[in-house]
């Protein structure tokens, strides 16, 4: 590991506190030209005495904006302490996480793995029109159906083709016959241009796609191609249960990463990660934002200093070492609750480096998953998946009561 290492709580207040000072005080300087300020002071009391003790809760207090890209350019000055820890965790998840070359990337905490998604397509369609010559209907975005839905609203967004890829039903896979089928129709019907998201971990299913194959296909069909990572939920446990080779940036057909801090690393809603590699981001510059200092290269401009400080927390609160032993126990209970369905011959599907269980709906009663909780795959009356996610409040003890349940209304 590079940049990621484990902090005392001393450590990371006053790493926190040297990083406020360095932002504007909106409660002592004399800054008059932003359109911002502090929280509001009838509601958040600046000057509590429990706020000592809260370094994230100062930080959301003091309200620092993090508009722009800090790994690009210029940033605005008046909270360049903040920006500092931003660029921390993104030198982190970067280089210790997905193997990409330190300096040879650029990124920034958006709102969600949403936002991230839609950034990634937009930075692409984008490239193709700029350096391509591209028109819109000479792109095409390329996703397996089990992809998150933020694929097709960035499609709609961006004015783009959604070429849906079907999986099989058990394992959950592309087969390559289906893609080469798909992609050379799409070729033959005037496309160039192809945006391949490839997922780590999807939604409902923890189901991993090899983003090799997405490269044997479109080099055979000789087709231009730029693939993105949805590592939403999976970034945070697929590199540590797995492994992180030929998983991330160090791959060159890999561009572009998304990850969601308010999934797994357990930050507040609203922190999701986009990476991608140098020389593809300023394709998405908004020159008219000129008032920024600096670039504005983001799909949601002004967004939460105190979110990137949350994540900066929680990583370095943790370092590598701690946070593989939390991802094992979580693999542990999901592995024991695995084994209790087989016992039960329950059909169910789990990638095996992921906390997802995900079990065929006719071997599940309504009435255990409405008590538990469990998520269908739809919700439209033709529903044949319910999914667990074996996150960190979930005990063994808590799927324990949901395998009695499930063991007693098969016996009656």
């Amino acid at each position: 590991m590079q940049y990621w290492k484990k902090y005392s709580k001393e450590e990371l207040a006053k790493k926190i506190d040297t990083s406020l000072k360095r932002n504007v005080d909106f409660s002592n300087d004399i800054s008059l030209g932003y359109p911002a300020s502090k929280l509001d002071g009838n509601v958040f009391y600046d000057n509590a005495p429990f706020l000592k003790d809260a370094p994230l809760l100062r930080a959301y207090v003091s309200n620092p904006n993090h508009i722009g890209c800090h790994t690009l350019g210029e940033s605005e000055h008046a909270f360049s302490g903040t920006h500092e820890l931003e660029k921390e965790v993104i030198n982190v998840l970067a280089v210790d996480f997905f193997n990409c070359e330190p300096d040879n990337f650029d990124g920034y905490i958006a709102t969600g793995g949403t936002e991230a998604n839609i950034q990634a397509i937009w930075v692409y369609r984008n490239h193709y029109v700029n350096n391509e010559n591209a028109s819109f209907n000479e792109i095409a975005i390329v996703a397996s159906e089990d992809t998150h839905y933020s694929i097709p609203k960035g499609a709609n967004l961006l004015g783009l083709d959604h070429i849906i890829v079907p999986v099989d039903f058990e394992t959950r896979l592309i087969q390559r016959k289906v893609l080469f089928d798909l992609i050379k129709t799409a070729k033959e019907q005037g496309k160039k241009h192809f945006i391949v998201i490839s997922n780590m971990a999807t939604t409902m299913f923890g189901s991993v796609d090899n983003p090799n194959l997405f490269v044997d296909v479109m080099e055979e069909l000789n087709v231009d191609f730029k693939i993105h990572i949805d590592a939403a939920f999976g970034g945070f446990i697929y590199p540590f249960s797995k492994g992180r080779e030929d998983i991330g940036l160090n791959n060159p057909h890999i561009n572009s990463i998304t990850i969601d801090a308010h999934k797994m690393l357990q930050a507040p809603y609203g922190t999701g990660v986009f990476i991608c590699k140098k020389g593809l981001i300023q394709n998405v510059l908004t020159k008219e934002a000129q008032y920024v200092n600096g670039m504005d290269l983001t799909l949601c401009g002004s967004r939460s200093g105190a979110n990137a400080m949350a994540v900066w927390m929680i990583l370095f609160s943790y370092g590598p070492h701690k946070w593989f032993e939390k991802i094992s126990v979580l693999l542990m209970r999901t592995k024991w609750f695995c084994d209790q369905l087989d016992n039960l011959n329950i059909d169910y599907y789990r990638n095996p480096h992921m906390n997802i269980v995900t079990m065929k709906s006719e071997d599940i009663p309504v009435k255990v998953e409405k008590k538990y909780d469990l998520v269908p795959e739809t919700h439209d009356g033709n529903n044949k998946w319910y999914k667990v996610v074996i996150m960190d409040h979930v005990e063994v003890d808590h799927l324990e009561k949901l395998i009695e349940e499930i063991k007693s209304l098969k016996s009656n």
